[in-house]
């Protein structure tokens, strides 16, 4: 599997895991990652992010987005 596919597949992992544990759609989980940076940041530290646990790596994205603007 090429680094690309699994970069895509690890971030549909990552929102879905956002989704869940914010009680949110996939897509409305997609939008707010986007837009406060969270699935820049999945791509920039991919080779970090993917050996921690998915708990790990949702509260990442949760204190970066809120340095980010958001409110999650």
């Amino acid at each position: 599997m090429s680094y690309q596919r699994r970069l895509i597949n690890y971030t549909v992992a990552c929102v879905n895991m956002f989704a869940d544990t914010f009680n949110m759609s996939v897509k409305e989980a997609y939008r707010y990652l986007r837009d406060y940076k969270g699935i820049a940041f999945l791509k920039d530290f991919y080779e970090e992010e993917h050996l921690l646990s998915f708990e790990n790596v949702v509260e990442d994205l949760q204190v970066l987005c809120r340095r980010n603007g958001g409110n999650v």
